[in-house]
């Protein structure tokens, strides 16, 4: 089930935290990372060198210029943060992992070393993970963060204790048929001007996401809202 997990380093600012990134994947047996709009050149010989034996790592990653594009294929996003900042995610511990179905596609996302995650990119997530630290010194570096997170994940996966009861006539929505329900909703909203004062579009925009993403729809259920927006739309 490690195939099914994967890293995403969101606007990593610094080679050196990549290469780590990928040596602590490496060291529990992950190999999916995902690189989103990185600020230094990918790959390069820093990161390379950083990385070790994890080369195979870097060069099996994929790239994407966002955010939004990376989690088109990824069924559930647990972004990692120092604090809780958006209210409308689920939060979780790391023991909350344990309660996670890992036979679906699972993604850790990672903030930027200098600023974290927005609200708006932690709107496409599903949870909000947070790594107990000292209160006084939540300062973790990034590649600590991942390998903290990378091992608790290993230890379930190696566990024997796992049993997800499933229907199998049910079927989860992927974040891909998620993004273009929204999309759709969203597209006929601004045709009837919904989102007003202009200002406040953004917030609305995570506002909705966030209601989306924590339903955990089903694809049929998915399909259902995509035809009433569509149909919402045909209407005008």
């Amino acid at each position: 089930m490690s195939n099914n997990i994967s890293f995403i380093l969101h606007k990593p600012q610094l080679s050196e935290n990549i290469g780590a990134c990928a040596r602590a994947m490496k060291n529990f047996d992950f190999q999916k990372m995902i690189v989103v709009d990185p600020k230094p050149i990918f790959p390069n010989d820093k990161i390379l060198a950083t990385s070790v034996g994890a080369k195979d790592v870097i060069n099996k990653s994929k790239t994407f210029k966002d955010l939004k594009s990376a989690l088109k294929n990824i069924d559930i996003v647990i972004a990692t943060s120092a604090r809780f900042r958006n209210k409308n995610i689920k939060h979780i511990q790391l023991e909350d992992l344990k309660k996670i179905n890992f036979k679906k596609k699972i993604a850790f996302l990672f903030g930027s070393e200098a600023s974290g995650l927005s609200n708006n990119e932690i709107s496409y997530c599903n949870y909000t993970l947070q790594i107990p630290t000292n209160p006084k010194f939540k300062s973790l570096n990034l590649s600590h963060s991942l390998i903290i997170i990378a091992h608790y994940a290993s230890s379930i996966l190696k566990s024997k204790t796992l049993k997800f009861l499933k229907s199998k006539k049910v079927k989860t929505a992927t974040k891909q048929e998620i993004l273009l329900m929204a999309d759709l909703c969203i597209k006929n909203l601004d045709q009837i001007n919904f989102f007003k004062p202009k200002e406040k579009k953004p917030i609305m925009l995570e506002n909705l996401r966030n209601i989306f993403y924590r339903m955990e729809l089903s694809s049929k259920e998915t399909r259902i809202l995509s035809g009433v927006f569509a149909s919402l739309g045909k209407k005008r």
